[in-house]
């Protein structure tokens, strides 16, 4: 080996030992993100108003923005807006095709429970405002949409998926142990036999004469008319307005200028939003996360892993 040979050596051996020192390095500083990123989510979040406006009296503005899986976000708000009394009125600004049955009557709830309590509860639909979204909506004390708003979906459903030829075609067998014929009833190793279609069905009608109770009620619709058209359709704004299932046509700003009115503030109000408060680590792991497995994963547990069983939710 001459000299040059020599010098070329040494040169690629230094490389490669620097090359994997940065590559220990990364290692080391991504594994130490997704480990304050884990204990981040297990700590409270701090959250504060943002104040827009000058106006003589404030409004709130509370965002389901999202298919309605947990009510906790909502819940927290509304209990926090109906207790401060420098807030006159909340909008509820949906934009959610539904979710879960028992999110959304927990969500309907604590709304219903605000407008009670004598606070003005303005509902403002977006894009839409459907199934779960309006059986939420459903406990305002005045509902808004625009005239091409969807709403509507009354309906309940429960969907299953079976793999159970799939599985046989890879090899894939399961053995249950249960304790009666309707422990593993959804299975997706097995088809769903006509005990359990009968048992699924029982179970979605009763939640389905929930929704019905509540929009009839609500809505001041008789029950047989109401039949005739909660099947699970959709309707625009402007069809909704003529079902009676809304109060007028409106946009964001329409609804808000209705909640002040109905809040006894003169003038234009003052807009309350609630905010995160974030510092320079949780901007960095964010935006680090936006591109990262973890938010495919929460996607994915979120639309199919965790996805409530029966959901007051339009499917397109």
């Amino acid at each position: 080996m001459n000299v040059q040979q020599k010098k070329s050596s040494s040169w690629k051996w230094f490389l490669g030992i620097f090359i994997g020192i940065v590559l220990i390095v990364i290692v080391f500083f991504a594994a130490a993100l997704f480990y304050f990123a884990g204990s981040l989510k297990h700590t409270e979040k701090t959250f504060y108003y943002e104040v827009s406006g000058s106006g003589s009296g404030k409004v709130a503005i509370v965002e389901l923005d999202y298919t309605i899986i947990d009510p906790e976000s909502l819940v927290r708000q509304f209990k926090k807006y109906r207790e401060d009394k420098s807030i006159k009125a909340i909008v509820l600004r949906i934009n959610s095709p539904g979710g879960g049955v028992a999110a959304s009557q927990e969500m309907y709830e604590e709304v219903k429970r605000t407008r009670d309590a004598g606070k003005p509860v303005v509902v403002s639909f977006g894009s839409i405002a459907a199934s779960g979204g309006f059986y939420v909506a459903c406990g305002g004390s005045y509902i808004v949409a625009n005239p091409g708003s969807i709403t509507g979906s009354i309906g309940v459903i429960a969907q299953f998926i079976t793999i159970k030829e799939l599985a046989d075609k890879i090899g894939i067998k399961e053995t249950t142990v249960k304790t009666g014929k309707f422990k593993d009833s959804g299975d997706p190793f097995r088809e769903l036999n006509k005990d359990d279609l009968e048992y699924f069905q029982s179970v979605v009608n009763d939640s389905y004469e929930q929704f019905l109770e509540v929009v009839s009620k609500e809505r001041k619709i008789p029950m047989e008319q109401l039949k005739e058209i909660a099947d699970g359709r959709v309707f625009t704004g402007k069809q909704a307005l003529e079902l009676k299932l809304v109060d007028t046509l409106g946009t964001y700003q329409d609804a808000i200028m209705i909640a002040a009115r109905l809040g006894k503030i003169e003038g234009e109000p003052a807009i309350v939003k609630e905010k995160v408060k974030r510092g320079i680590l949780d901007l960095l792991l964010e935006s680090i996360s936006q591109n990262s497995l973890e938010s495919i994963k929460n996607q994915l547990e979120t639309e199919y892993i965790n996805k409530p069983i029966l959901q007051y939710k339009f499917e397109k």
